[in-house]
């Protein structure tokens, strides 16, 4: 009987202590989710944030050790873990401030000249998400030069060329730094055409964003492109790519519109966009493309005026 009460004491000493952990546990969880008592989170070091089992949106303490290991360590595995966390965390628009306002931008920025491509390839996706923010673009842009290069001259429809691509894209979607690109748009137009589809819909997505630009109109029509360029508007071409080129030559045509006039022949040389746009080859694919199998194809094409 004795022996009997005496385990029914120790079940129930099991329970409350296993009740009482459990309560703790709740405290420490609460504290950690409320962002409140951060006191009693446990501390972290930096590498334990990149380890990839820590999935919380990283507080401003936690993102200056991210940086200082960053700039500190010469690891290249922990570098690039570094990298990409930060860019997770820089998806947040938050994060996109505070990152900016401890100097982490530059500390990203230097390691688009790293050696190793895939830390090139990490430091542009967090340059990339940094960018959506308009302030951040301001300390962002003094990278534009240097990317255009690595876009230009590096492994074609590699990572690094369709990170540096959506970097470019993303500042352009204003017209602040658009200017920036003029030197480089021959250069788009070959990626353009060389490119995989990947890379030609990252290309017409960047090509979009100037040409929606009146500023930028003459640049556009000016730039030496191959005559392979009128091969986009063929039936058989991808929709995703075909209804981009069709945009793009809408976009052109609206910003003449908007200038007052329409181009001169004569401010152009043979080679260039102008002579391919409003030659007769294309004037002929875009009555085939009346003729298209998709309504939105031929949609686009009616609403492109005739030069």
């Amino acid at each position: 009987m004795g022996g009997a009460r005496e385990a029914g004491w120790v079940a129930a000493g099991l329970v409350l202590g296993a009740g009482a952990c459990y309560c703790i546990y709740r405290l420490m969880r609460g504290q950690r989710r409320g962002g409140h008592r951060l006191r009693l989170r446990p501390s972290q070091s930096a590498e334990d944030l990149t380890n990839g089992s820590y999935d919380d949106v990283l507080n401003a303490e936690q993102l200056q050790k991210l940086l200082y290991l960053l700039e500190s360590t010469e690891d290249p595995v922990i570098i690039e873990r570094a990298l990409v966390t930060l860019g997770n965390n820089a998806a947040f628009s938050a994060n996109q401030v505070v990152i900016r306002e401890l100097g982490g931008i530059p500390v990203v920025g230097s390691k688009i000249n790293d050696p190793n491509h895939s830390i090139k390839e990490k430091a542009l996706n967090a340059l990339n998400n940094l960018s959506v923010n308009v302030e951040n673009q301001i300390k962002i842009k003094v990278y534009v030069n240097q990317v255009c290069e690595d876009v230009f001259s590096g492994p074609l429809n590699s990572p690094v060329q369709l990170a540096g691509l959506r970097l470019l894209t993303n500042m352009t979607v204003t017209n602040d730094h658009q200017h920036m690109l003029i030197s480089y748009i021959t250069d788009l137009f070959q990626v353009l055409l060389t490119g995989n589809g990947s890379t030609k819909v990252q290309v017409l997505k960047l090509l979009l964003n100037l040409s929606e630009n009146p500023a930028m109109t003459e640049g556009l029509l000016g730039a030496q492109v191959d005559s392979s360029f009128l091969s986009l508007y063929d039936g058989h071409t991808a929709k995703e790519i075909l209804l981009r080129a069709l945009t793009l030559f809408q976009n052109i045509n609206n910003c003449l519109k908007k200038e007052g006039h329409l181009a001169s022949q004569s401010t152009f040389t043979k080679g260039s966009l102008f002579f391919l746009l409003y030659g007769e080859e294309c004037a002929q694919k875009m009555r085939d493309l009346l003729n298209h199998h998709d309504a939105d194809v031929k949609e686009k094409v009616t609403v492109i005026p005739k030069f």
